[in-house]
């Protein structure tokens, strides 16, 4: 296409958070900076002036200190603000401070439930949870999990934990019981939040036995707090090993302030876990400073979050988007969560709750934007989202049709933002820029302070071609380490064997004439037939918009000396894979990628196997 799908107006631009902050760093870099490639180039060139000016601008609360960087030419030993001291959930309570009557959090449960929560009675909440983890003598560094629903009990609890200095780590409760103690067990934590039960796709789904047998196999587990979600918590808590009800443990307690510990910038805040294809989860270990600022960052100018917007993102809390969701409490936005089924009791339950609510962003994942668009579902024609102002979508690439879809089938005058990260930054590389077009297929460009590129195998920066997603300075949200990674071997494994002392992040991706990005799918899932580097999304972007077909896989296998690209796929129903089929397939990927995308071999299969964290971001 030659043309953007979308353009924000001049005025919108103008009011835009991003046209202030560029202000403010012209006045504190004594340079102009005309438009984002220079604000940007400005926030890699001088990350000491960047992120201190983020801190002053977003309001962080906490010492500062008078060191922004140290060690800033390591990848692995930069520090940043090392003498600042702060606390995560100070900061995000204090996004309320003047609000206290007004919402904090909106919630529904599919059909089943709905419910919401003043800041004052948040704030209440993690006060009297605060003082019962007090009181089980959870101090700095333990560690607090949860397999629990996106509910309003799991953002207090988190809040609570970590007002401590104690350390967030949680699941969702569709988890198997081995893919939650493969988890858990390799971190020892001392409290266990978990439900009674869910809700999903109007099914109520009893967990009691496997709470129970998570309890007893976790010996480190002081103390398990049963969340009443379907009505059974003090049946579920009197079958666990040192159990208590929610109800119970925060009974004795009365609301006051919430008491916070400041803590270094550097100090542990969420551990994450991410899979490989073998071996148990790796542990990986955020700081509080870290993740703050940088989600203050991405929230305030990249999505341009204010005080009092309704903000959405559908998650469990079993993907990072959970937790990015929830630092938007710091900059006074009301939650609106959502647990159980984005199809029940139909596809439009996600456009309804924006509709009643008057939703201001709208996230998701691009398998979502896929399942609605297959649907046949138009909420531009059936909804009121004039209150939303971006769509935003992040999980795997977001394809043109997607792209074309939000436009034509949900909102005409929206911005769509498409980002891309990951649980190994807890933020993202690439992402939305409120004063550039949004072009098809493309991320709007680089993230402020994100030194992003993109490099061919012998380490040089290009442009048009795919390549390896490296950043090649330090940046805050690093990990702070693995957990049980004392010579840090694990972590060097991850990121910098490809190149020294530069994060290669696994993606395969290109840069466009646009200075926006593409990303191609993970470089360990391209594949090489004939010797060539191809991207599977690219395969994906022309099979999935097929009616014929709902999912596809695609895998390399190694086939007469070389690799062959064969294609799995999940027909819709009333199809098969005939001959005349196989050959618009063939010719959709000819077409649309290239001829060497073309699989040798294209499989029907019943269903599509996936990881758990693709389960539970619905992607």
């Amino acid at each position: 296409m030659n043309q953007p799908l979308w353009t924000p107006s001049s005025d919108r631009i103008a009011a835009t958070s991003m046209v202030a902050f560029m202000a403010a760093a012209e006045n504190m870099s004594g340079r102009p900076l005309p438009d984002y490639d220079a604000l940007h180039a400005w926030s890699i060139e001088d990350r000491e002036a960047f992120w201190s000016l983020i801190w002053d601008w977003c309001g962080i609360i906490g010492e500062k200190g008078q060191s922004v960087l140290e060690n800033g030419d390591r990848m692995r030993g930069a520090r940043f603000f090392p003498e600042a001291r702060l606390n995560f959930a100070e900061n995000l309570l204090a996004g309320g401070r003047a609000r206290g009557g007004e919402e904090a959090l909106i919630f529904r449960g599919e059909d089943k439930v709905s419910r919401r929560l003043s800041w004052d009675e948040l704030s209440d909440l993690v006060s009297r949870l605060q003082q019962f983890l007090l009181a089980e003598g959870v101090t700095a560094g333990d560690r607090v999990v949860a397999m629990m629903p996106n509910i309003p009990e799991t953002v207090a609890a988190m809040l609570a934990a970590t007002s401590l200095g104690a350390v967030w780590s949680c699941c969702s409760p569709d988890f198997g019981e081995q893919g939650v103690l493969d988890r858990f067990g390799q971190i020892e934590p001392v409290v266990l939040f978990a439900p009674d039960g869910y809700w999903y796709a109007g099914k109520k789904i009893d967990v009691a036995a496997k709470v129970a047998a998570i309890a007893e196999r976790l010996p480190s587990v002081r103390r398990t707090i049963v969340v009443d979600y379907l009505g059974g918590a003090a049946h579920v808590a009197a079958a666990t090993r040192g159990a208590v009800t929610l109800d119970g443990a925060i009974e004795p307690f009365e609301a006051r302030d919430v008491v916070v510990t400041r803590l270094p910038f550097g100090h542990p805040l969420y551990i994450l876990f991410s899979s490989g294809t073998t071996g148990i989860p790796k542990c990986i270990v955020h700081s509080a400073g870290g993740t703050l600022i940088q989600h203050l960052k991405e929230q305030r100018l990249h999505t341009g979050v204010r005080p009092g917007e309704r903000f959405f993102w559908f998650t469990t809390c079993g993907w990072m988007m959970w937790n990015w969701l929830v630092s938007n409490l710091a900059s006074g936005a009301t939650l609106m969560l959502y647990d159980g089924s984005p199809f029940h009791p139909d596809g439009n339950v996600i456009f309804d709750f924006a509709q009643a609510e008057r939703m201001t962003y709208l996230g998701t994942s691009a398998k979502f934007i896929d399942s609605v668009r297959k649907a046949g579902l138009r909420p531009i024609d059936t909804h009121d989202l004039s209150g939303v102002a971006s769509i935003l979508s992040t999980g795997s690439p977001l394809a043109p049709d997607g792209f074309r879809f939000v436009y034509e089938g949900i909102k005409a005058d929206v911005h769509l933002g498409s980002v891309s990260g990951g649980t190994d930054i807890v933020s993202c590389f690439v992402t939305t820029v409120p004063t550039r077009p949004v072009w098809s297929g493309e991320i709007q460009g680089p993230g402020l302070g994100m030194a992003t590129d993109v490099w061919n195998d012998n380490g040089e920066s290009i442009v048009g071609q795919k390549g390896e997603l490296v950043c090649t300075r330090a940046f805050p949200s690093m990990p702070v380490m693995f957990w049980n990674d004392p010579d840090g071997a694990k972590y060097r494994a991850a990121y910098f064997e490809r190149f020294d002392n530069v994060w290669c992040h696994g993606d395969f991706a290109e840069w466009t004439e646009h200075g926006g990005m593409i990303i191609h799918g993970r470089s360990d899932t391209t594949l090489n037939p004939g010797g060539v580097r191809i991207g599977t999304a690219e395969i994906y972007n022309q099979v999935e918009q097929m009616p014929e077909i709902l999912e596809a896989l695609c895998i390399g296998q190694e086939w007469e000396g070389d690799v062959r690209a064969v294609l799995f796929v999940r027909l819709a129903e009333g199809f098969l894979l005939d001959e005349a089929l196989e050959q618009a397939i063939r010719s959709r990927i000819r077409a649309g990628a290239s001829p060497r995308h073309v699989p040798a071999k294209i499989v029907a299969v019943s269903d599509i196997p996936r990881t758990r964290v693709e389960t539970q971001s619905g992607y």
